[in-house]
């Protein structure tokens, strides 16, 4: 793993609640708020701000806009 945000009370809360409610893991509950997010976050303005151009392979951003790849 490259990064473990602390999440607040309130965040850390609610995602703990999606995992209960999938009965899956908070790890994969994040995961697959991200992979849900993606699909509704602006791809190009995404791939417009990126600072690491070697991630584009596995970016869910990169992958869909197909800005860089």
């Amino acid at each position: 793993m490259a990064y473990t945000p602390e999440l607040n009370i309130k965040y850390s809360g609610t995602l703990r609640r999606i995992a209960w409610a999938y009965a899956i893991p908070m790890t994969r509950a994040i995961e697959g708020l991200f992979d849900y997010a993606s699909k509704f976050i602006d791809s190009k303005k995404v791939c417009d701000a990126c600072r690491d151009r070697g991630f584009c392979e596995q970016c869910p951003f990169g992958n869909k806009s197909g800005v860089h790849n």
